[in-house]
This record gives structure tokens, C-alpha cells and sequence, in this order.
């Protein structure tokens, strides 16, 4: 055992292992809560220098009883005590390291022997002086219990482990008495209250603290007495459930009972009962099997009537499940539809994000064209306010008339380029307000009579359309319509072709074009007679390969209408 304090400052023991060596484990020891932290990094302690746990004292020096007086050196300036993981001081002076992490909490530690001020970082451990202590010379810590062996300090832990007096809880655990080691046989042979046991009737194993309630309440071999009292006073548990069936003074029902018959009374007396009532036994039978049959007929009868029924719900069921299978069909038909909904809003939502940007940068051109013929304006105004005073002026007037002359040259240039930027920004507005992006092109074609007599004079001899695209990133196509015919069809017919454009995104895309084409002329009136024709693309066609100009040449019908 090694000496301690108490939270109250009372000297205890502190027992170094707390079971027998089979089974033994270090003890942690914590200090008392109102000592201060640990000064010291992790590294100093008892742990780390390979010192049990449980070996040192809680507080201050080692309290062992040591053959010979130790030297004032080995002792703490503090405690007076024998160092325990001595600290020196930079005066020279050494400590327990509990005793001066007690000194230093204290505000402005100074040294108790020479009240030299201390400080935190200049006290070190004193290596030789641990050393020196381990080695001392001390009488086992179960001398009080008889053992006589003496070893240095160092020593300690590993004596005690096998030490024959030192004091052990009982192995087991549940018990809580102690004894010394060289007692544990004999206490669990015949002391120990949770030794193990053998039931004397059933010779199942458990603590004895287990046994009586074993015998009371579950051993299949105990002997117990019949609840009825009747001739067997004594039988095995495990044998009283079949026992029961059998006991003459059991309180039992007629075995007729589930027929009609109330009796009850005991086995002993259920004999001359069953030959008594034997013929009540027999009508009460006769009357439930009647009952019974009645019964039987009764559901014949409902079934009958159910199996009629059978046919019309076998044919109820068909055209349900074809219902089902209809609206199955127009729920995938839906989701399809959905799916493409979903897809077409997608390229919307980018092509409508692509207007408002061109849209707000055509916007400030605009305030700046306001902004640039609003100046113009006001130089037009001082130049003429200039040329009257000029006629009458000198020729410095004259100089000041020729440079504003410049800045309006200067001004008509810029509100020029302006414009032909405005221009072009509002024809890329209107291609991305009317662009589809579907593969799909809807091209109306507004004033349609006097394009037509235009084209009859040969002034227009043909009208493009506005580029339409297979995809956000796709082929860029556009249509191409003579409203007078051409070729074999001019004056009788009109002429549409199919023409690919060059694009932005042509190096991605496979060539040449292959995808089906397919021209229609929309009647806008109420008979919907539509005029289309479809074709697939000559793979070897210079119409459908790359485009290496602006646009290919165009691939189409002649003769689509008849004037």
C-alpha cells in the first residue's frame, strides 16, 4: 500500500492492486478535486516514466517504511516527506512535484526555504535524484500483515503482485470482502458467499447466493406437493404439469362441454358422470350435428348464389384491367409529352436569357444615341449662333467656327458608327426573338401579295428566312422560297428549298447532314389542307456536307404549289 491524503487532509492507504494477480489491472489515481492542474506537461508524469499507477502517493512524498533513515537531501523542502518525482528549484532546492504545483498556484510563488522567488519555466526534474530515491531500501507495504521481505522502492509494484500478505478484493467481483492473497483458496472454498455450487437435485452449477431461489422456483427436480392435495404428497416440478391431468382431485369440465353439457367437478367423479349422462351426451351431440348440417346447407346455398355472380365479375375485372392498362399507356404518353415539355421550356429559358442580355445592351445604345445627337443638337445650335455673329466678327471667330466644325464632323462620325451598331444589334435581336432551337421552323411570310408581284417583276426573285437551329448547339439551317416558281416551276408554281447555314458549333457535329427533312405549306383557313412532302439528305450532295461559305446551296422542290 502507498500512504495518501484524504479530501479532508486525513492520511490514508492507497492500495496499489485491488485483486488477485490472475486478474489484475493498475489503478488510476485522481487527486483530489481542490488541487490545482498539473503545471507539468503530460510527458512528466508517473505514467510516462513507467511508474504504476497506484505506486505514488496522492499527495506530497512517499510515506513507506524505509530500513534505513533517508538522507535530508532525499526529503522535500515542503512535506518533509521522501521525494516523490523530485523538482529542483533554480536556488537549489527540491521538491515532490505535487507539493510544488501547490506552491506555484499560489500568487508569486516564492521557495519556503529561502524565499527565493520562483518561477515556472527554471524548475526541472531531478533525474539523479529519482534515481537515487528508487533506490533506497524498504520494508514490504503488508509488513502489518507479516511479510517480511525488504527490496528498494523500485521494486514495490512488482512484490506486491505476487506479495502472499497483500490485502486482494475476492475475484469474483460481486463479493466485497478482502482478504490477503495467500487467503483467496480457502475463502473460495468455503467463505465466499458467490462461490460456485452444485444444486443437489437437478446438479446444475451457480453461486450460492443463486441456489435457494433456483430450488424454490425453477429446479425441474425439486420435490413439490400436489395443489390438490390428493395421495401424492411429493413429486418432481418437471412431473406436476402431466400430473395435473391425471390428479383425482383436479377440478375439471365434462369433455362433452363444447356440445352444450355445464358439469364440473373433480377427475374422481367424472366417470360416473360420463355413465349417467351418457344419453343427454348422445341428444346434446344429435342436436349440434343437426345444427351443424343446417348450416352446412345454408352455405351451399351462398356459394351457389356466389358462383353465379362469377362470370359477370370475371368480365368486370377484363374491362377493368383494360381500362387500366388505357390509362397506363396515356399516363407514359403524358410523361413523354412532359419530358418534352420540360426540355423545350429548358432551351426557352436559355434563349430568353440570351434576348434580355442583347436586349439591355441595345438599350444603352440607344441612351447613348440619345445621348450623342442631343450634344449634336447643341453644337448645331452654337454654330449657327457662331455664323451670324461671325459676319460680323474677327478671326478669331472664324478659328472657333472651323474647330466646331471638326467636333461636328467628329459627332456625325461616331452617331454613324452608333447607328450601324443599333442596326445590327436590332436585326441579332430579332434573329434570337424568332431562332427556334427544335429542329422545327415556322415561317410566316407578312405582305404576301406584294412580294409576290415583286417577284413576278423580277425584282425578288427569292425570300430567306430567319435561321432556325436542331438544337441549342446544333446545325443552323434556314428555308428559301421563290413565290414565283424556279426553274421547271417558275410562273406556274411555288418554289421552297432547304438550305444549311454555316454555324457556330459545326467542328462538333457529325457530317454530312443526314437528318430527315420534311416541307410544308400550312392551310390558314378552316379545311386544314395541308401541303407536305418529306425527303432524307443525298449523303453525297455538296448541299448537305460542311458549310465552307455562308451557307450551302439550297435542296428542295421546284414545283411544291400550283399557282
Amino acid at each position: 500500500m502507498s500512504a495518501g491524503r484524504s479530501a479532508d487532509g486525513r492520511e490514508v492507504q492507497i492500495p496499489l492492486q485491488q485483486v488477485a494477480p490472475s486478474l489484475a489491472t493498475p489503478l488510476s489515481v485522481v487527486p483530489p478535486s481542490h488541487r490545482p492542474a498539473n503545471p507539468w506537461p503530460p510527458s512528466d508524469s508517473a505514467a510516462s516514466q513507467g511508474v504504476p499507477a497506484g505506486f505514488l502517493p496522492l499527495h506530497g512524498g512517499f510515506r513507506d517504511h524505509f530500513v534505513e533513515t533517508p538522507e535530508g537531501k532525499y526529503c522535500c523542502e515542503a512535506c518533509r516527506l521522501v521525494l516523490c518525482q523530485p523538482r529542483q528549484t533554480e536556488c537549489g532546492h527540491r521538491f515532490c512535484q505535487s507539493c510544488i504545483s501547490d506552491i506555484l498556484s499560489r500568487p508569486n510563488p516564492v521557495c519556503p526555504a529561502d524565499n527565493e522567488r520562483l518561477f515556472k519555466d527554471k524548475i526541472f526534474r531531478d533525474i539523479c535524484c529519482q534515481r537515487e530515491i528508487m533506490a533506497l531500501k524498504v520494508y514490504c507495504r503488508s509488513e502489518a500483515n507479516g511479510c517480511q521481505e525488504q527490496m528498494s522502492l523500485q521494486q514495490i509494484p512488482d512484490h506486491l503482485n505476487v506479495c502472499p500478505f497483500f490485502e486482494v478484493p475476492c475475484p469474483l467481483g460481486k463479493c466485497k470482502e478482502r482478504m490477503m492473497r495467500k487467503e483467496i483458496p480457502d475463502h473460495l472454498s468455503w467463505k465466499c458467499k458467490h462461490r460456485e455450487t452444485s444444486c443437489e437435485f437437478c446438479l446444475t452449477k451457480m453461486p450460492l447466493t443463486d441456489l435457494q431461489k433456483h430450488k424454490e422456483t425453477v429446479c425441474p427436480a425439486f420435490p413439490v406437493s400436489c395443489p390438490n392435495h390428493c395421495s401424492f404428497s411429493s413429486l418432481p416440478r418437471s412431473e406436476l404439469s402431466s400430473h395435473q391431468h391425471d390428479c383425482p382431485k383436479a377440478q375439471v369440465s365434462c369433455q362433452f362441454h363444447r356440445y352444450g353439457c355445464t358439469f364440473k367437478g373433480l377427475n374422481q367423479d367424472m366417470r360416473q358422470h360420463e355413465s349417467t349422462f351418457a344419453a343427454e351426451h348422445l341428444r346434446m351431440m344429435a342436436n349440434r350435428n343437426s345444427s351443424l348440417e343446417n348450416k352446412v346447407e345454408d352455405v351451399k346455398g351462398e356459394l351457389l348464389e356466389r358462383y353465379k355472380l362469377l362470370p359477370g365479375l370475371s368480365g368486370r375485372l377484363s374491362e377493368l384491367e383494360n381500362q387500366n392498362d388505357e390509362l397506363r399507356e396515356k399516363n407514359r404518353q403524358m410523361e413523354q409529352k412532359l419530358a418534352t415539355m420540360q426540355k423545350l421550356m429548358s432551351s426557352h429559358s436559355e434563349k430568353l436569357l440570351e434576348v434580355e442580355l442583347e436586349l439591355r445592351s441595345l438599350r444603352l445604345l440607344r441612351d447613348e444615341v440619345e445621348t450623342l445627337r442631343g450634344t449634336l443638337e447643341n453644337v448645331r445650335t452654337r454654330l449657327n449662333a457662331l455664323e451670324q455673329g461671325g459676319r460680323s466678327g474677327t478671326g478669331s471667330t472664324t478659328h472657333t467656327l472651323a474647330s466646331l466644325e471638326t467636333q461636328l464632323n467628329r459627332h456625325d462620325d461616331m452617331l454613324s458608327v452608333h447607328d450601324i451598331r443599333l442596326a445590327d444589334m436590332d436585326l441579332r435581336f430579332q434573329v434570337l426573338e424568332t431562332a427556334s432551337y427544335n429542329g422545327t421552323l415556322i415561317w410566316k411570310i407578312r405582305d404576301y401579295k406584294r412580294r409576290k408581284q415583286e417577284a413576278v417583276a423580277a425584282k425578288t426573285l427569292s425570300l430567306y428566312s430567319q435561321p432556325f437551329y436542331t438544337g441549342y448547339f446544333g446545325y443552323k439551317m434556314c428555308a428559301r422560297v421563290y413565290l414565283n416558281g424556279d426553274g421547271m416551276g417558275k410562273g406556274t408554281h411555288l418554289s421552297l428549298f432547304f438550305v444549311v447555314m454555316r454555324g457556330e458549333y459545326d467542328a462538333l457535329l457529325p457530317w454530312p447532314f443526314k437528318q430527315k427533312v420534311t416541307l410544308m405549306l400550312m392551310d390558314q383557313g378552316p379545311s386544314r389542307k395541308h401541303l407536305a412532302d418529306a425527303f432524307k439528305p443525298d449523303p453525297n450532295s455538296s448541299s448537305f456536307r460542311r458549310p465552307a461559305a455562308e451557307m450551302n446551296i439550297a435542296s428542295g422542290y421546284g414545283q411544291l404549289h400550283q399557282r
